[in-house]
């Protein structure tokens, strides 16, 4: 089946509405199937961080006349493609897809966008944390000539004529994506066209199998669940219903229903889902080729219970086989290591050897099935190397204490604090090693963020090799007893920015902190520890007030709701504890020159 465009339209009629829907795709507000780990990423409207409802007013202001009381002031677009083309050779694989057809989708989308509606289009988000890629566009319908806002005129009204103009639309994004292979829906289907959020919420309904919303599809009076579901699932507009919504929850919920309509019982319903349990195991045992269909292929016969043929006598049970000859003698298991025994070939042989018998699809199943042993075997057997700290090099520790002191401004007794607790030294390049540790009652070192210092400007950060960046973190505490756990949490993007914003607050309170605080060094969400920081009742977000700091702060509340955002006056926290210790001495300079102004006067 070839893939198809999906472009649905939805009319945002009052500022609360556009509110809502930016809280939404933006993720200000939580998103059960949204996966936190997964960037989104704007593709028009990046430069512009303000609330969408702020920028959709100045656009409405630009016109001579007030939008009437029912206009619509913004329309919201929906953009994809079926997953028949982001994932090709299995479509029903929710949340998986090729990077390479993804982007150029997205580009082709965004393309479109810009050439049909300019600066009238403010926004356009790309989700990739869902089940398939979608954009969420947002257009001012802004008509110059009148001087109002009207959605009519640029998507078409109820009647006739607005299904022209949709029509036209849905030619047009069609047209844009023909070079991808993805083709137009059939023009004038009956079929019904859902709103944006219906179809949102469809989607991204908990995992099932498939939806059923066509009356063509529904039970007939007296007919057997099980003849029923036999039935729709022959049918092909539930295969493309399938694949295109490539979701197990949205299928359990319309079974569910199409149950109530047949009347069945609560037995039948678990029957049913025990069969739906069922084929998905034995969708998943089919990943590597039948050793039988490739003993087969490869000229043994089948007698007496075995495959015989070329001097080998084998037993095959399941993915295993076994050649009893005398001068064999060999077991293993998979189409591969079959095809490597009889024909005495190598891997990359066998492979090709199976490309012309079972196609490109059935030789890469093959293949991941022989990674997939061979990793298992690998990660049985290899033994682990542990992680190595970088050697400390004393001789070079006055000099990186002068760059934390000096050129970070960080005051000199608490680097020496953190020195002597081992948690920062010199290594033989010069470099600050702030040592990442895990967060047991026992903590151990797991890795090591690597600061260049060396020279007047030097940019080297990195990690040492081995570190292990989702167990080990940079981290210290103050305030409370040493013995309490955590009660505020303070999350930084690297160790110069946690222990400068611990530094700000030590000058600025004059003390340590009154409850127990850990700070923090996160560089990217995926490495945040959601389990151990969860019970922590006040968490602040202290990254960098740009554009990264700013979605990692999104990503986090979805994984930590109990937290706030803060952002720094300056580029960051270090830049901020240096202007801050800078104004103090300014100020001390100030006071000593009043004070000997006093003097003379007296």
């Amino acid at each position: 089946m070839s893939p198809l465009t999906i472009l649905r339209i939805e009319k945002l009629k009052t500022f609360g509405n556009v509110a809502g829907s930016d809280d939404h795709v933006t993720r200000n507000r939580e998103t059960p199937n949204a996966d936190p780990t997964k960037e989104n990423v704007r593709l028009i409207g990046g430069e512009d961080e303000r609330a969408l409802e702020e920028i959709v007013k100045e656009k409405i202001a630009t016109l001579k006349h007030r939008p009437r009381h029912d206009a619509v002031l913004c329309t919201e677009m929906f953009l994809s493609a079926s997953p028949e083309y982001f994932r090709p050779l299995n479509p029903s694989l929710s949340g998986q897809w090729s990077d390479s057809l993804m982007q150029q989708w997205a580009l082709a989308s965004r393309d479109w966008l810009v050439e049909n509606y300019g600066s009238k289009c403010v926004r356009a988000e790309l989700h990739l944390d869902e089940s398939t890629p979608h954009i969420h566009a947002y257009i001012v319908p802004l008509n110059e000539k009148t001087g109002r806002v009207s959605h009519d005129a640029m998507f078409g009204g109820r009647g006739g004529q607005g299904r022209i103009k949709l029509s036209k639309l849905q030619d047009s994004y069609a047209a844009a994506l023909a070079p991808l292979g993805i083709e137009r829906g059939v023009k004038g289907s009956k079929a019904t066209h859902t709103k944006v959020k219906e179809y949102y919420q469809a989607v991204n309904s908990e995992p099932l199998t498939a939806v059923i919303t066509n009356n063509q599809l529904a039970p007939t009076p007296f007919e057997s669940a099980s003849s029923y579901v036999t039935r729709i699932q022959s049918d092909d507009q539930f295969q493309a219903i399938n694949h295109q919504l490539a979701d197990r929850a949205f299928m359990q919920e319309r079974l569910e229903r199409a149950e109530q309509r047949a009347r069945a019982s609560e037995k039948e319903r678990q029957r049913l889902e025990e069969i739906v349990r069922e084929l998905e195991l034995k969708t998943q045992q089919l990943r590597d080729l039948a050793v039988k269909d490739v003993a087969w292929e490869l000229g043994l016969h089948h007698e007496e219970g075995k495959w015989k043929g070329h001097g080998h006598i084998i037993n095959i049970d399941g993915p295993k086989f076994y050649d009893f000859a005398p001068d064999q003698q060999k077991g293993s298991g998979g189409a591969i290591d079959l095809v490597m025994h009889v024909n005495q070939c190598n891997l990359r042989q066998a492979v090709v050897w199976l490309h012309e018998r079972f196609g490109e699809a059935g030789a890469e199943r093959a293949a991941i099935a022989k990674t997939r042993e061979v990793a298992a075997e690998i990660i049985q057997l290899e033994p682990r190397t542990p992680f190595q700290l970088p050697v400390e090099e004393k001789s070079k520790w006055s000099s990186v204490s002068n760059y934390l002191t000096q050129k970070r401004g960080i005051p000199e007794n608490f680097v020496e604090l953190l020195h002597k607790r081992g948690l920062v030294y010199a290594d033989d390049q010069q470099n600050a090693v702030f040592v990442m540790r895990n967060l047991g009652e026992e903590p151990q070192a797991i890795g090591a963020f690597l600061r260049g210092t060396r020279g007047e400007n030097n940019t080297f950060k990195g990690y040492e090799k081995g570190t292990k960046r989702r167990e080990g973190w940079f981290y210290f505490h103050l305030g409370g007893q040493s013995t309490s756990p955590a009660e505020r949490l303070v999350l930084c993007k690297s160790p110069i920015d946690a222990i400068s914003f611990g530094m700000l607050e030590y000058q600025l309170r004059g003390d340590v902190p009154p409850n127990r605080t850990l700070y923090m060094a996160v560089d990217n969400p995926k490495s945040l520890p959601v389990e151990q920081l969860q019970h922590i009742p006040n968490v602040q977000l202290a990254f960098d007030p740009d554009d990264a700091g700013n979605a990692a702060a999104r990503v986090v509340k979805e994984l930590l709701p109990q937290s706030k955002r803060l952002k720094c006056k300056a580029d960051d926290w270090n830049q901020q504890l240096i202007d801050y210790r800078q104004q103090l001495r300014q100020q001390h300079q100030q006071q000593q020159e009043q004070e000997q102004d006093d003097e003379l006067s007296l």
